[in-house]
């Protein structure tokens, strides 16, 4: 299919409800495999498998990675930024549950959508955008408060969360790095491979000045979640996400983005037997309802440099995630 369909059918409703789901038991898969590896480690060898089956992809597409179109500076900036987010969420998995820091993590769009009007002067948000903002930040600033009181994960908690508010921001730093330089002109693979490439390096380096112990044997269990994050989370995924935001309304698809957080607060429960607390859930739906009030505050705006597209295009113009 190469044509651009007007609205969601049956065949993109099923890849959005795969991905949410897959991009919601990314945190998991994180926490499952820092049994064995640890963190920056893990975050290192993640990128780099991811890098090398997206050059893979891209030499059998015929889409040159290495050409120079200056956007090499750029993408080297987006890739340390992506290091240090995955070294924050990674590291902040040991001193957190997964559910927490999924719902942390969707903080993201609204680093978006403050800082788009640097970029279109014209996306200043207005009035229900700045109560879907203020709302959102007032119930996960509830939820952070129970690191420090009521602590379910030990009394580093807090630590943890903060990491996780930290990865948003670098997330949507670089999101908005992306919409700002030549990148936003670039091929999407060139654009993940910058990510992945330069993260695999730096965290790998990291890794190394750290002293962290490589894995003296990789059993089933974090082998397995390991190869998901790699090849299904940074791989297929985005892949199959590129070629919805090419084919589908971005609006439309941000709105399910919405689902995410919420397949990875139950993955968390389900998988991780994390503790269900009212903070948490409120702080779920604070943050759904106010991505959707941020999203949709204002339909007339130009589809390009509509905040809304911004988030839409948040987990599309980067490697995961809360990959």
């Amino acid at each position: 299919m190469n044509e651009r369909r007007p609205r969601l059918d049956g065949r993109a409703v099923a890849a959005l409800l795969t991905c949410c789901a897959v991009w919601g038991l990314t945190q998991v898969a994180g926490k499952l495999t820092l049994v064995e590896v640890p963190p920056l480690l893990q975050a290192a060898a993640r990128s780099v498998g991811a890098a090398l089956l997206v050059a893979v992809w891209a030499r059998w597409r015929g889409i040159r990675l290495l050409e120079r179109d200056g956007t090499w500076s750029a993408g080297l900036t987006a890739g340390l930024l992506f290091a240090i987010e995955f070294g924050c969420i990674f590291t902040g998995l040991k001193f957190t549950t997964a559910s927490r820091m999924v719902v942390f993590l969707y903080l993201a769009p609204f680093v978006v959508a403050l800082g788009m009007p640097a970029i279109a002067r014209g996306e200043r948000l207005d009035l229900v955008q700045t109560v879907g903002l203020i709302g959102a930040f007032s119930a996960v600033a509830w939820a952070f408060a129970e690191g420090f009181q009521r602590p379910s994960a030990g009394d580093l908690q807090w630590l943890g969360d903060a990491l996780g508010v930290a990865g948003a921001v670098l997330w949507g730093a670089t999101t908005l790095l992306i919409r700002a330089t030549s990148l936003s002109h670039a091929a999407p693979e060139k654009t993940l491979f910058y990510q992945l490439a330069v993260s695999g390096a730096a965290l790998g380096v990291a890794s190394w000045l750290a002293g962290e112990p490589w894995p003296q044997r990789l059993s089933a269990g974090p082998g397995f979640w390991l190869a998901f994050q790699i090849v299904v989370v940074c791989f297929a995924s985005y892949l199959m996400w590129f070629w919805l935001i090419r084919h589908y309304p971005a609006t439309q698809l941000s709105a399910f983005t919405l689902l995410t957080p919420v397949f990875g607060l139950l993955a968390g429960v389900l998988m991780m037997g994390d503790p269900l607390t009212l903070r948490l859930v409120t702080a779920l739906l604070g943050v759904s309802v106010g991505i959707a009030l941020v999203h949709h505050g204002r339909p007339a705006r130009r589809p390009a440099a509509a905040a809304g597209e911004a988030g839409a295009e948040l987990i599309g113009r980067r490697a995961a995630k809360p990959d």
